[in-house]
């Protein structure tokens, strides 16, 4: 299968799983609204969709899936697949009573650690009791889906996508059954969907589970030995955190400032335009990294530099190709958007316009988070994760100076421009370290490409921003009049991209063929 029908198949199930996704926000946005509920579940919701993305998503993928794809080769015989489940087994081995020693302590340390998050301990003790209180049934969740990760991972490397990729979607029906079966008011809405995401941990694994015995692998829970592979695990994996995480501190940092620092309500506004942001991030940038890393790592251990740089420009392409419009649609009609999407008795026109005006600044980053995506592959298919993380180190110093500095000035807008200038940074040094190592050339196509993708979201963004003015009337009300004029702009938005597109020659019948047939 190509890279592209990969990526096509992680992105399709991503999407289906953001659809999902936004029907759960706007329940939530409906039935829990912008106030001291919303902003407890937020703030505990956070603390194990952090760590997940840190370790399991994040440092836990990007040193298990290079040294189980080493193990497999890049052709796949009997003896090279027993190794890698002798491999895999020992990692689990370790992995297992990791985590339940690290649940233990969190459960027991909730009281600090909220105080050290939130802040909230004497300046309204009901808030921080109940913060308390979802951390505790929210944080199991991260236990079980590191192991998910972990039999998510092994599958990616085979080149088995679907079950790992539908997981999450698991997650969001959970807590749309659960905030409509006992939302009966904004605390017992909240406390259902924390209980739910623990919940859906235990569905989602038993999925993936189910999915390795189907494929053939079997694995084993022995007592845990220290090997040399173990050893290589355990020095890429700490660096690694840092390295594959940054936008997830960065982002963290936000909440944190905004909790201590910000009136009530900041923490959600942040948290609706990030999962409008996010949306492309999770379609585009996750699918590209989640197929690319053990592509490129069974190249690299076969020494075939040539083809293993020619998919980092591929996946750059793709990437952009979708992002650049994505960016500049959230930029020019975030408003519209989010009144559509979001407002309510709950919610109110207030709300729209506060969150509307972070997620403008919060796009103008994406193009790099996806960039980011599509290029620390190439330093963690090496197992080189100590680069990454001094570029994340400087990423993350960038952005809490430019939060404390803009704060002050434009309160939680500030804190996305800080994320998002310090992204750019993040990006462009990633993309200094491959090039000047040699490991990443652009090719003329791929700067031709680019530039054509770049024209054709600059002639969508002009017409956009005529035709957004000529139906803004269409979104002072509630009702169906948003709907039409959202659909209007998303379908000009489109075809407009789309025709230019084509009319550049950005891209041809012939290369999409090509796409598809070339093998990974």
């Amino acid at each position: 299968m190509s890279m592209l029908k990969n990526i096509s198949t992680v992105g399709g199930f991503t999407l289906l799983s953001r659809i999902f996704g936004f029907m759960r926000d706007l329940l939530m946005a409906r039935y829990i609204g912008v106030g001291m509920a919303s902003d407890a579940f937020f703030i505990a919701f956070k603390l194990p969709n952090f760590f997940r993305r840190l370790f399991a998503e994040g440092a836990f993928a990007v040193g298990f899936v290079p040294l189980f794809s080493r193990a497999l080769g890049k052709n796949i015989t009997p003896e090279s697949q027993k190794a890698a489940e002798a491999f895999a087994s020992n990692i689990l081995g370790w992995l297992f009573p990791i985590l339940l020693i690290f649940l233990i302590i969190m459960e027991a340390a909730m009281v600090p650690i909220m105080t050290g998050l939130t802040g909230w301990e004497n300046e309204n003790p009901e808030k921080f009791d109940f913060v308390v209180e979802l951390g505790r049934y929210m944080f199991p969740y991260l236990t079980l889906i590191s192991l998910v990760s972990f039999f998510g991972g092994m599958l990616n490397a085979f080149g088995r996508f679907s079950a790992a990729a539908f997981a999450p979607i698991i997650l969001n029906i959970c807590m749309i059954a659960a905030i409509i079966l006992f939302g009966n008011n904004e605390k017992e809405a909240a406390q259902a969907l924390a209980i739910s995401v623990s919940v859906s941990g235990v569905v989602q694994l038993v999925w993936l589970y189910a999915a390795v015995r189907r494929s053939g692998l079997r694995i084993s829970l022995p007592k845990p030995r220290v090997s040399e592979d173990v050893k290589e695990f355990m020095r890429i994996i700490a660096p690694a955190a840092v390295g594959a995480g940054v936008t997830q501190i960065n982002l963290l940092i936000d909440v944190l400032i905004a909790a201590r620092m910000l009136p009530e309500g900041s923490v959600s506004w942040l948290f609706f335009a990030d999962r409008l942001a996010q949306l492309p991030l999770g379609v585009i940038g996750i699918a590209v990294g989640t197929v690319l890393l053990p592509s490129i790592s069974r190249l690299l251990s076969a020494k075939d530099y040539t083809a293993a740089n020619a998919q980092q420009n591929r996946a750059l392409e793709f990437s952009l190709f979708l992002t650049l419009p994505a960016a500049a649609a959230f930029m020019l009609i975030s408003g519209p958007i989010l009144a559509t999407l979001f407002e309510s008795e709950a919610f109110s026109s207030a709300d729209v316009n506060a969150s509307a005006a972070a997620l403008m600044v919060y796009a103008a980053g994406l193009p790099a988070y996806v960039i980011s995506k599509a290029l620390t592959p190439g330093y963690f298919a090496r197992k080189d994760t100590k680069t990454p993380v001094r570029f994340a180190i400087i990423s993350l110093v960038i952005n809490t100076a430019l939060n404390l500095i803009l704060i002050q000035h434009y309160a939680h807008v500030g804190l996305a421009a800080g994320t998002a200038i310090a992204a750019w940074v993040n990006a462009g040094l990633l993309y200094w370290g491959l090039k000047r190592r040699g490991h990443l050339t652009l090719e003329r196509q791929t700067i031709v490409r680019l530039s054509k993708c770049l024209l054709a979201t600059m002639i969508m963004a002009v017409t956009l921003y005529f035709v957004s003015g000529m139906i803004d009337k269409m979104f002072v009300e509630m009702g169906t009049n948003r709907l039409i004029g959202l659909a209007l702009l998303i379908l000009t938005g489109v075809a407009v991209y789309g025709v230019s597109v084509l009319a550049l020659r950005t891209i041809s019948i012939i290369d999409l063929k090509s796409f598809v047939r070339r093998n990974a």
